[in-house]
């Protein structure tokens, strides 16, 4: 069988996951690569220093900082647990600014990116709508804005099919006038784990390209774009079906052995030759099969309607406690929806 896995690339917006591919087909770890993994009340924080090219060449991620909040729990609409993960957001951000040099006073332009006529590219718009903006107070009435706010506007420029129009030009008009300090992307992200699927957060300080994780290539949002630094938020709300079916064949393989124990010829006997491919060409294998029916699509669990109102609502608050001081926990609720 001749398969060129060139063309099967394994699509992720996770730094994590890119990580752990690579350790997988290298099997051993990858250097030049800080990491730091604290886990705490259900909550799981990775957080990956990029160093060098060369780690950022087998990762297939820039060089930058990573941080990346897994919250399996976060399926079980608890609102208990949401708080904690708000706060835990928060905590995270405030210190993943002041690791990149932006100070108290700085003022933030937040994108939310995506199409909200699509329910999983929706959060980006949804956490706009729930974040405290306050430039158009600085600008009219500064000497009433009390202490322990921040200058902050919110824009949801919408999708390239909808407006004509990129993204990214959209935004660097808006920075072109307003002139903000720091730019905040939100997106909705692509993984290639069925468990990270609406229970993960990711913030990155390398910006952000609109539609990567399924394949379109187009203009970004990053510092060398529009000229100052761009914070990329994401949660993947999608994977794609060779991924689910590739996922299934491990689970399926996991099981058989247990069930086995050590002996693996029944499993052989099973999945045939199936056993003998490692996962880059199994999943190339599922891809080359579903890509001419047409059915590699693009999934979300059924739950999305509910999920996206809940981690944009998440994703809000940590923001609004984060860039402003007057915020906290107990009173942030007076200011979303």
């Amino acid at each position: 069988m001749n398969l060129d896995l060139r063309k099967y690339s394994v699509r992720t917006d996770l730094a994590v996951e890119s990580k752990e591919l690579a350790e997988t087909v290298h099997g051993a770890p990858v250097t030049g690569i800080h990491e730091e993994v604290e886990e705490q009340n259900g909550i799981k924080i990775t957080r990956l220093d990029v160093k060098d090219e060369r780690a950022s060449r087998q990762i297939g991620r820039l060089v930058g900082h990573y941080v990346t909040l897994e919250v399996p729990g976060l399926r079980s609409h608890d609102s208990e647990l949401q708080e904690r993960v708000s706060a835990a957001f928060a905590k995270e951000f405030i210190a993943f600014l002041s690791k990149i040099g932006i100070g108290p006073g700085a003022t933030i332009l937040i994108v939310g990116l995506g199409n909200w006529n699509v329910t999983p590219d929706a959060l980006g718009p949804l956490v706009v709508e729930n974040v405290i903006v306050t430039r158009h107070y600085f600008e009219l009435t500064p000497d009433q804005v009390a202490p322990g706010y921040r200058e902050v506007s919110a824009i949801a420029p919408g999708v390239l099919g909808i407006t004509g129009i990129e993204s990214s030009e959209v935004v660097q008009g808006i920075v072109d006038r307003t002139k903000p300090d720091v730019i905040i992307a939100i997106d909705a992200l692509a993984s290639r784990s069925l468990e990270r699927v609406n229970t993960t957060i990711q913030i990155a300080d390398i910006g952000i390209h609109p539609g990567s994780g399924i394949g379109n290539k187009r203009k970004g949002l990053t510092k060398e774009i529009l000229g100052v630094p761009c914070i990329a938020i994401g949660v993947p709300t999608v994977c794609y079906a060779s991924t689910i079916v590739n996922n299934a064949l491990d689970m399926m393989m996991s099981h058989f052995n247990a069930e086995n124990g050590s002996e693996q010829s029944n499993t052989k006997r099973i999945m045939g030759l199936l056993t003998e491919l490692n996962e880059g060409e199994r999943l190339g294998l599922v891809k080359e099969v579903l890509e001419p029916l047409g059915h590699d699509l693009i999934v979300t669990p059924k739950e999305i309607d509910e999920f996206i109102e809940d981690i944009a609502n998440v994703i809000a608050t940590g923001l609004n406690i984060s860039l402003h001081q007057a915020v906290d926990k107990d009173n942030v609720a007076a200011h979303t929806h």
